[in-house]
């Protein structure tokens, strides 16, 4: 759990930066980019909306509060959680935007409660940085990359440990539960999945077929080698020479059109994790609900949608690398880290789906705004 703590600022801060410097050095970014981004923030908010209706429909952490006790067991709160969630109200929203523009950056690193001012620090630190002379601009993309990849491979590194750490934070709590906490676990799996599934069939299939005129059957079987291969890997960034080429030679989209969209979304795009990320935090949330005796405001509900929304773009490409953006949120709305230890046992099944929304969401995309941009030979075979 310290290590996890350890990397998420220095992850957190490169990934976005370098999502950010991708953004501003595509050259035919424009009226192209301008609408592939504004594709990627609307799918990555109806996901989440997806996930969000589904947690609280079902309700997979509403349990016994004797079950609630004995899962949470010493993850507890530091302190009531009902003063951090009563008596809040919508100029709490307010408050939540004022976090976006810490007065010093360095003291919101260190508190997980300001890392919303880091994250748009980053964004607006990228964007100027597009702005910058072609040689020192350069200099910042040579500079940011190289100290991404050295912090994916200490991520890599940590998440090596995950077993042994799964192994110490679930098994105290399967011996004091037994089975009681299979049901609520079942419930998390089936609720996220069933979430993806509709979002995948239901969300980006109407957008293909309203705004592309595409058939959502056609692309689904032409893109299965595509998310076969996402979903045995969980990893987006490994699965993209694949779908460029396949969204090229099967889809009929030009190369100016994937070559931008596609590397782009393998590193902004992520439909599935924010999705997850969403429904991670309010199914331990309910969990301390059951504890405490309160609901889940809308007010914090609206947090961790907005925090999921943006920490989905700085999450990297590889397997996992998602817990560390739970983390962060986790840390925002004030639920102890520990808890994430509830979830750990399903997330690689769970990851290895997610990651193939992410990169069926990418190739929709690609499409829709080749269509967009009117060209003639997209699935015309």
């Amino acid at each position: 759990m310290r290590a996890l703590k350890m990397i998420i600022v220095p992850l957190i801060a490169t990934s976005m930066l370098c999502g950010m410097l991708s953004i501003g050095g595509e050259k035919s970014f424009g009226r192209v980019g301008r609408k592939v981004i504004l594709y990627y923030a609307f799918t990555g908010l109806f996901a989440i909306l997806v996930g969000l209706l589904l947690v609280n429909i079902i309700q997979p952490g509403h349990v016994s509060e004797h079950t609630a006790e004995l899962i949470v067991g010493q993850a507890r709160m530091d302190g009531s959680l009902t003063e951090k969630f009563d008596g809040r109200s919508f100029s709490d929203i307010i408050n939540f935007f004022n976090r976006m523009v810490p007065t010093n950056i360095m003291n919101a690193a260190s508190d997980n409660g300001q890392l919303l001012g880091l994250i748009v620090f980053c964004l607006l630190f990228g964007y100027f940085i597009n702005k910058l002379p072609i040689k020192m601009r350069s200099f910042q993309v040579d500079l940011w990359e190289s100290l991404q990849g050295v912090m994916m491979g200490l991520t890599q590194f940590i998440i090596k440990f995950a077993p042994i750490g799964v192994f110490g934070l679930i098994l105290p709590v399967i011996l004091r539960t037994g089975w009681d906490i299979i049901v609520p676990l079942m419930l998390f799996f089936i609720t996220v999945l069933l979430a993806l599934l509709i979002h995948m069939f239901g969300t980006l299939s109407i957008m293909l077929y309203k705004m592309g005129g595409i058939n959502p059957l056609r692309h689904l079987k032409t893109m299965l080698p595509v998310l076969i291969t996402a979903f045995s890997s969980a990893s987006s960034s490994a699965t993209l020479p694949l779908t460029i080429e396949t969204v090229e030679k099967e889809s009929g989209v030009s190369n100016r059109i994937s070559s931008f969209t596609l590397p782009l979304g393998a590193t902004v795009n992520m439909d599935g994790t924010a999705l997850y990320e969403c429904v991670v935090v309010i199914f331990i949330a309910q969990f301390y609900g059951v504890l405490e005796g309160f609901d889940i405001t809308l007010i914090t509900q609206f947090k961790v949608v907005m925090l999921a929304l943006l920490t989905s773009v700085g999450v990297a490409g590889i397997p996992a690398a998602s817990l560390v953006a739970i983390s962060l949120i986790l840390g925002f709305v004030g639920l102890p880290l520990e808890a994430i230890g509830l979830v750990w046992v399903t997330d690689r099944i769970l990851d290895m789906c997610r990651t193939a929304v992410n990169v069926y969401s990418d190739t929709c995309a690609a499409v829709i705004i080749g269509k967009l941009e009117g060209e003639e030979n997209i699935y015309t075979s």
